[in-house]
C-alpha cells in the first residue's frame, strides 16, 4: 500500500526544508566547480597565446590547449580518488569543505601564472578539488532524498552545471583577452564553506556505516574491498568505463560545438577574432540550454524507463546527432539550431552519473566507488580518447575528426548493457 500512494505522489512532495537547502548548497558547490573547468576551456586560447607568445590559432597554442586538459583530467582523478576515500571515512561536510576551498584558492592563484609550468601545476590542483567535490556531493544529495526523489534531485543537482558554463561563458565574453580576470571569480564558492559549515549536518546512512566501522565489522572507504569484492568491484570498473566515454567525448566532441562554431563563422566570412567571441557564446550559452535541458529530464526519463534504457537513449542519439552537426550546417544560423539538440545528448547523460552511481555502491563505498567510478573515468579518458582526440584533430578536418570521435558513444550504450538496473531500488546498505 505504501509503495502505491508513494507512485501516486509527485516526486517533490513531503521534500522537508533540510533536504531542499542539502540540494542547493550541493549545487552550488557544483556550479564553481563546473566554472573551474569551463574557465580554461573559454579562455585557453587567450591564456596560451599570451603566455606562449604566438598567434591564437597556432600549432602549439593548439598542442598545448588539449595538453593541459589531459593535466586537469589527471588532477581531477587523484583528488576525486582521494577524497572520495576521505569522504567514507571522515564525513561528507568536512571533505566538501576541503575541495571548495582547495579549488578557489588555486583558481584564483591561475591570476598569476606567466609560465607553462604554473598553468600545468595549478590545473592539477584546481582538478584535485573539482575531482573530489562532485562525489562528495552527489553522495550527500542521494543520501539525504528518499528514494522517490533521488533520481529527480540528482538530475537538478548535475544539471546545475550549466549554471556554471554561463558563468564561464559570461566571465570570458567579458574579460576578452584579459583571461586573468576570469580566474579571480574562481575564489567566490570559498564564500560557500561557511555555509557548508554551519547548515550540513552527516546523513544518517554514513552515520550508520561510522558506527559498523567504529564496532569493527566493516571498513569504510576501502579501495582494497571495492575492487576484490564482488559485485562492487563489477560495478566500479562498469562505472569507471562509462565515465570514461561520458568524460572522453565531453571534451573531445561536445565541446567541440565552439570549433565548429568558430570554423563556421571564418568561412562565412566573419573576423576571426569577432568569430572566436561569438564561437563562445554559442557553445557557452546556446549549446549549453540544450545540454541543460538533457540533464534536468534525464532524472525523469530515467524514473520511466529505467537507468539502462535511457543511458542507451542518449548515446545512441549523441551517436547519431554529432556526424549531423559536423556536416549538415550550410550557414551559422542553421549550426545555432541544431546545437541544443547537440548538447542535449552528449552532455544530458551525464546527470546520469550522479543519479545511477550512488545507487551502485553500500553506504560505506559509495563515495569511493563514485569517485573511481568518476575520476577514473577521467584518466581512462585522458590516456585514449583525449590522445586520440589532439592527433586526429591536428591532422584532419575537424568535423571528420569530431564525427570519427563521436563513434565512442556507441560504445558507452554497449556498457550499460553489463551494469544492474537499479530503478526504484533502495541504496545498497
Amino acid at each position: 500500500m505504501s509503495n502505491q500512494i508513494e507512485s501516486n505522489t509527485k516526486w517533490y512532495q513531503g521534500i522537508t526544508r533540510y533536504e531542499w537547502l542539502v540540494l542547493i548548497i550541493a549545487s552550488a558547490g557544483w556550479i564553481f566547480d563546473v566554472y573551474e573547468g569551463q574557465i580554461f576551456n573559454l579562455t585557453r586560447g587567450d591564456m596560451l597565446a599570451e603566455i606562449l607568445g604566438q598567434e591564437l590559432g597556432s600549432s602549439d597554442v593548439k598542442k598545448y590547449g588539449e595538453w593541459f586538459l589531459s593535466v586537469f583530467l589527471l588532477g581531477g582523478t587523484i583528488g576525486g580518488i582521494l577524497f572520495g576515500i576521505l569522504a567514507d571515512r571522515y564525513g561528507r561536510r568536512s571533505i566538501m569543505i576541503v575541495t571548495i576551498l582547495m579549488y578557489s584558492i588555486f583558481s584564483g592563484l591561475t591570476y598569476f601564472a606567466t609560465e607553462l609550468w604554473h598553468v600545468s601545476t595549478l590545473r592539477f590542483l584546481v582538478a584535485m578539488g573539482v575531482g573530489g567535490e562532485w562525489a562528495v556531493a552527489a553522495a550527500l544529495v542521494s543520501e539525504v532524498f528518499p528514494k522517490k526523489a533521488r533520481a529527480q534531485a540528482s538530475s537538478i543537482f548535475h544539471s546545475s552545471s550549466v549554471v556554471g558554463t554561463w558563468l564561464a561563458a559570461i566571465a570570458a565574453y567579458l574579460v576578452n583577452t584579459n583571461w586573468q580576470y576570469a580566474y579571480l571569480v574562481g575564489v567566490l564558492p570559498a564564500l560557500l564553506i561557511v555555509w557548508v559549515r554551519v547548515s550540513v549536518k552527516e546523513p544518517e546512512k554514513w552515520k550508520e556505516a561510522r558506527a559498523a566501522a567504529k564496532a569493527g565489522t566493516q571498513k569504510q572507504g576501502s579501495l582494497i574491498e571495492l575492487f576484490s569484492v564482488a559485485p562492487w568491484n563489477g560495478r566500479a570498473i562498469g562505472a569507471m568505463l562509462m565515465a570514461a566515454v561520458g568524460l572522453g567525448t565531453f571534451w573531445a566532441v561536445c565541446i567541440a560545438g565552439q570549433d565548429l562554431a568558430r570554423e563556421r563563422l571564418v568561412a562565412d566570412g566573419v573576423d576571426p577574432a569577432e568569430a572566436s567571441q561569438k564561437a563562445k557564446l554559442a557553445y557557452g550559452i546556446i549549446q549549453t540550454i540544450g545540454g541543460g535541458l538533457g540533464l534536468i529530464l534525464f532524472g525523469p526519463i530515467s524514473s520511466k524507463i529505467g537507468r539502462k534504457k535511457t543511458f542507451i537513449l542518449f548515446h545512441v542519439a549523441a551517436f547519431i546527432i554529432t556526424p549531423i552537426v559536423c556536416f549538415v550546417p550550410t550557414s551559422y544560423s542553421m549550426l545555432l539550431a541544431l546545437l541544443p539538440i547537440f548538447g542535449f545528448f552528449t552532455l544530458g547523460m551525464h546527470a546520469g552519473y550522479a543519479v545511477y552511481f550512488p545507487e551502485l555502491f553500500p553506504n560505506r563505498l559509495r563515495a569511493t566507488g563514485m569517485s573511481v567510478g568518476f575520476n577514473g573515468g577521467r584518466i581512462i579518458a585522458a590516456f585514449t580518447i583525449l590522445g586520440l582526440s589532439g592527433s586526429m584533430k591536428a591532422s584532419m578536418e575537424l568535423t571528420t575528426a569530431v564525427s570519427y570521435l563521436g563513434g565512442f558513444f556507441l560504445l558507452g550504450a554497449i556498457i550499460i548493457l553489463f551494469l544492474p538496473e537499479t530503478k526504484g531500488q533502495e541504496l545498497p546498505e
